[in-house]
């Protein structure tokens, strides 16, 4: 049975497919705010990561489904350094946010808030600190786009390496790791932060602020991303990034999937502007290009056409491994789904609910 699991401000709902349709379960963690979901292929496992205010980051795990779950380890930083480079550091050295979850190669790779990068080799029952980012000389001039501080929202493991890695930080830029985090170079050639930097500054890698990356699984050297400025495209593994002109109704927004088989599709969620973020004119939409973005077609059969204020975050929007599938969550609480593909004007989308909490991640099981 296709499940898709939906992270939100007040829960974790299991939505399923069965006989008559998608239907939302009660929510699991009722009442705690879910920021993130990972389901490993690799052994079936489901993760959970917890946003508890007063009493921390909390990851949940469970390894039947959902049927039961128990508490592991949370990423946690060292205690700040007394003396050395690190000393005046002004940036908390304490877990507020997991933003991403990934898992590749029997790994976990946890990307938090303010941008710590973490690993687990034991199924999230204990995490290490990737050093080599998190004392990098240039991090504590990393700063944050709707935050106080920096974080890693986006982790990008290389199918046909695991040791290959790229995050997307904000506001960082692009970052890749082919080592398996021992050293890092900052792969941002291209973006433009013009919108919101100086002349001088606009095509500096470490000012970029990148608001999601997604690559496509059968051609991993093809990356899109949704940057504050705009929407982006390489063909070489990030060496080199492309803007892609703007499409209607809106360049802006924050969240991206590519296709998983085609290099040349992928889709994207607009919102009117910066100062904006609702979509253009109350008129919900997902903009597709087949062609690499040479062009773009807005897909809005069975969304709201108008009076429409939902904002889709970085993460709340997901396609199933063969891109059959695609799912959208808002953060005012409306979740649809597609199931053919999103291919062309004969797209419909289904409306589960419009009366979720607020919602931060999709993804499918």
């Amino acid at each position: 049975m296709q499940k898709l699991l939906v992270g939100s401000r007040k829960g974790l709902f299991v939505v399923e497919k069965g006989r008559h349709g998608w239907q939302p379960g009660r929510p699991h963690f009722p009442g705690e705010p879910v920021t993130q979901v990972l389901h490993d292929p690799h052994d079936g496992s489901w993760y959970a990561a917890l946003r508890l205010g007063h009493f921390g980051v909390k990851i949940k795990r469970s390894d039947d489904g959902g049927a039961s779950w128990r508490e592991v380890a949370a990423p946690a930083f060292p205690p700040k350094p007394t003396e050395g480079p690190m000393k005046d550091d002004t940036t908390p050295w304490t877990v507020d946010l997991l933003w991403a979850l990934e898992a590749g190669g029997g790994r976990l790779w946890a990307g938090a808030m303010p941008a710590g990068l973490f690993v687990s080799d034991d199924r999230g029952e204990s995490w290490r600190l990737i050093d080599s980012l998190w004392e990098r000389p240039d991090r504590p001039a990393w700063f944050g786009g709707g935050y106080d501080h920096a974080g890693i929202h986006s982790i990008v493991i290389d199918p046909r390496d695991p040791a290959d890695v790229m995050l997307a930080i904000s506001c960082a830029g692009v970052w890749r790791t082919r080592d398996g985090g021992a050293s890092w170079a900052n792969t941002s050639q291209g973006f433009d932060a013009g919108a919101y930097m100086p002349p001088e500054r606009r095509f500096e890698g470490n000012v970029q602020d990148v608001h999601r990356i997604s690559a496509c699984a059968a051609q991993p050297d093809v990356l899109w991303a949704q940057h504050h400025g705009g929407i982006y495209r390489s063909e070489d593994g990030g060496a080199q990034w492309q803007a892609i002109e703007a499409p209607m109704p809106s360049g802006f927004g924050f969240a991206v999937a590519a296709h998983p088989t085609d290099p040349q599709r992928a889709w994207f969620v607009p919102a009117h502007s910066d100062a904006q973020r609702v979509p253009v004119d109350g008129r919900l939409v997902v903009n597709e290009t087949r062609d690499g973005g040479r062009s773009f077609e807005s897909l809005g059969y069975g969304l709201p056409p108008h009076d429409a204020y939902h904002l889709v975050y970085r993460h709340g929007l997901a396609c199933t491994d063969d891109g059959s599938t695609l799912a959208i969550g808002s953060t005012t609480g409306g979740l649809w789904i597609s199931e053919d593909e999103g291919a062309g004007p004969g797209t419909r989308w289904h409306c589960i609910s419009r009366d979720l909490p607020p919602i931060a991640a999709v993804r499918f099981v």
